[in-house]
């Protein structure tokens, strides 16, 4: 009987010693997984998306023993408890729910998602991590006004391009053609978006006709595609008119077209030509087409005053042309006369600058003579006649003292 006593109790014990060994092990293994749990801290990080895209948002943890995750809105309203869903909304979908990740996507932002998201790890106490979504407002397509078609020449007129809904403030630049001009901005806020306005103040001319302003606008948003509007200026202006002429001397017997150049908007069509203010002459080889008038062969009835005038509604103008038809024959004699008198010419110019040189020489010698002799007789003389007679005086007196001595 002791025998089987002490049998049961060395059992016993040795049941405790394993018990006590196992229970050690599984204590040891929740208080490392408590540690560990508690060493986690989500990590995320901040978004920035355009208005209209989709935001993905990732929350991760290095080493997780099944303890969930969950995302929450601004309004900490919770979006995803793992991978269950809590809010009602189908723009907001799970990409990913594992034990290291909970990653959701928001499609369709718009500027009211704006703002801090949270990530919670469950664990005690929770672990949380804060990602701002910042939503870009996407600038409107520029529009222009106060152009005014057609404008007058001389008129000033305001131009103003305007753009709305941007996030931050777009930058508007002008453009005529392809140069860059200043104007003046204008930045207003509306709610969390900027209205920007920009004005050009315009005094047109006629160079500004068929001018392209363009008015583009520039925002973090839009890089790859800036938004731009373009308009076109006409100007309405009153013509002006010159003639052009094929040849430097017209000669008998000669073709010689005349072009009436116009420029005016609306254009000057047709032109009037008139010779000497009244209508041309109806003959054959003087042709009128269009704006040339064009003589088939020339002689000396055809030497006047020719006309070309241009109107439109803003005005009228005209340009003339004195033609004078040479003989050929009396061109080629007077050309030996042109040589002759450039000949005679020259030599009258080199004869007088010789004289002028000679009597320059002579009126200066002659300016010292007299002034030297003044000086001789200064002493006693009341004036310079008299100062230089007693000059010749006294070197006559001289002359005569000197015979005297010898």
């Amino acid at each position: 009987m002791m025998v089987k006593q002490h049998m049961l109790f060395t059992l016993y014990s040795i049941c405790g010693i394993i018990l006590k060994d196992i229970l050690a092990v599984s204590v040891a293994a929740t208080k490392n997984k408590v540690r560990g749990a508690q060493g986690q801290f989500p990590i995320v990080q901040n978004m920035t998306v355009t208005e209209g895209d989709i935001a993905n948002l990732t929350c991760r943890v290095e080493h997780n023993d099944n303890t969930s995750l969950q995302w929450s809105n601004p309004a900490q309203q919770t979006l995803f408890f793992g991978d269950k869903k809590a809010l009602r909304d189908n723009r907001i979908e799970l990409v990913r729910a594992t034990s290291q990740e909970l990653t959701i996507s928001i499609s369709e932002v718009t500027l009211a998602d704006e703002g801090l998201y949270t990530c919670s790890l469950f664990t005690m106490p929770v672990k949380t991590a804060k990602a701002f979504l910042t939503v870009l407002g996407v600038p409107k397509k520029p529009q222009i006004k106060g152009l005014t078609k057609p404008a007058m020449e001389g008129d000033h007129i305001n131009l103003t391009c305007m753009t709305s809904g941007s996030k931050p403030a777009a930058d508007v630049r002008w453009f005529r053609n392809e140069k860059e001009i200043k104007g003046a901005k204008e930045v207003n806020v509306s709610g969390k978006t900027f209205t920007v306005k920009s004005s050009l103040r315009l005094q047109v001319d006629r160079n500004d006709d068929g001018v392209a302003y363009t008015c583009r606008v520039d925002h973090v948003a839009l890089i790859a595609t800036p938004q731009q509007t373009t308009e076109v200026l006409e100007v309405h202006y009153a013509p002006r008119v010159e003639i052009k002429h094929s040849l430097p001397i017209p000669q008998e017997g000669q073709y010689l077209k005349l072009e009436c150049v116009s420029k005016g908007n609306p254009s000057p069509d047709p032109v009037l030509w008139t010779k000497d203010g009244r209508e041309l002459p109806d003959l054959d080889r003087m042709i009128v087409e269009g704006r040339e008038l064009t003589f088939m062969s020339l002689n000396k009835t055809d030497n006047g005053t020719y006309r070309c005038e241009a109107t439109n509604h803003l005005g009228t103008n005209h340009a003339e042309y004195v033609l004078f038809v040479y003989d050929p024959n009396a061109l080629e004699q007077r050309g030996p006369d042109h040589a002759l008198i450039g000949g005679v010419v020259a030599v009258v110019v080199f004869v007088t600058l010789c004289l002028i040189i000679v009597l320059g020489r002579y009126l200066a010698r002659h300016k010292g003579t007299y002034l030297t002799n003044e000086a001789k007789g200064a002493d006693d003389a009341p004036d310079a006649d008299t100062a230089i007679i007693n000059a010749d005086g006294n070197h006559a007196h001289a002359e005569e003292k000197k015979e005297y001595f010898i």
